[in-house]
């Protein structure tokens, strides 16, 4: 199989392009970029920097991949952007390569979709089946799990976390990290519950549902403080996977504020 290079396209010699390439009109392509087994930019994509995109991966025009850190303290160090197999990364889509600063590397799961004019900002982690809606924006050193949505016109603030499986609502600022099943909403997103139809659509089990339920009614409810209900539910419910992974979630970084539901006390 032979790559497939457009004569109208720019793609420096020195970039490694596996077979089945496709390289569509006016794209340009660095020096420093890899492009694994079918590979498509269909027109009008630049990808430079330290790239490297997993096999599959289709990339529609006028996306800017690789450019850049959008970051004043990045004084060009050789930072990377890695990308996974079988993304779909649509119109005026722009994802930029780590800094110093964050680990010297943004890095993008496989089989996620990116909307037109999303943006995921330097030194991101994305899990993979991640949907990023319609100009959704990552701030810098965001953390998102596994199969989250993040709907239209949202934006995600620096060092932010969003959990596996969580969905967030459309026009939502997100400043508080998400737990893992949780959906949010608002301007200034609050937990509004569980992600139960995203839960029900991924094929979860109803007893593990049922259990996460409950854990969520107790971690949330009026009794104790924050941190006695968090260690009450770890106790309660340690044989539940989900449960297990909402709690390692909020205990792996404890200083990290959380979206909670209106009127709950997260002392």
């Amino acid at each position: 199989m032979s790559v497939d290079i457009h004569p109208m396209a720019v793609v420096d010699p020195a970039a490694r392009l596996a077979d089945g390439v496709s390289v569509g009109p006016f794209c340009t392509v660095g020096p420093d970029v890899e492009l694994g087994a079918g590979v498509r930019l269909v027109s009008h994509v630049v990808v430079a920097g330290r790239t490297r995109i997993g096999e599959g991966t289709v990339i529609f025009p006028f996306a800017s991949i690789g450019n850049p850190p959008q970051d004043l303290k990045y004084r060009g160090e050789p930072s990377e952007l890695v990308i996974g197999r079988n993304n779909r990364i649509r119109e005026y889509v722009t994802m930029n390569p780590g800094t110093e600063g964050g680990g010297m590397l943004t890095r993008v799961g496989d089989g996620c979709l990116f909307m037109a004019s999303s943006h995921v900002g330097h030194d991101c982690m994305v899990g993979d089946g991640v949907i990023l809606a319609n100009c959704v924006a990552l701030g810098g050193h965001v953390t998102v799990g596994d199969y989250a949505i993040i709907g239209g016109l949202s934006a995600v603030k620096q060092f932010c976390r969003i959990g596996e499986h969580a969905m967030i609502g459309g026009m939502s600022g997100v400043e508080n990290d998400v737990i893992p099943y949780g959906l949010v909403m608002g301007d200034r997103a609050r937990l509004a519950g569980l992600n139960l139809i995203g839960l029900e659509r991924r094929g979860f089990g109803r007893e593990d549902v049922r259990s996460l339920r409950a854990a969520y009614r107790m971690l949330f409810g009026p009794d104790g403080t924050f941190a006695e209900r968090l260690d009450e539910v770890a106790s309660t419910y340690q044989a539940s996977g989900m449960v297990e992974r909402v709690v390692g979630f909020i205990r792996e970084r404890a200083n990290r504020p959380l979206c909670l539901p209106r009127n709950t006390d997260g002392d």
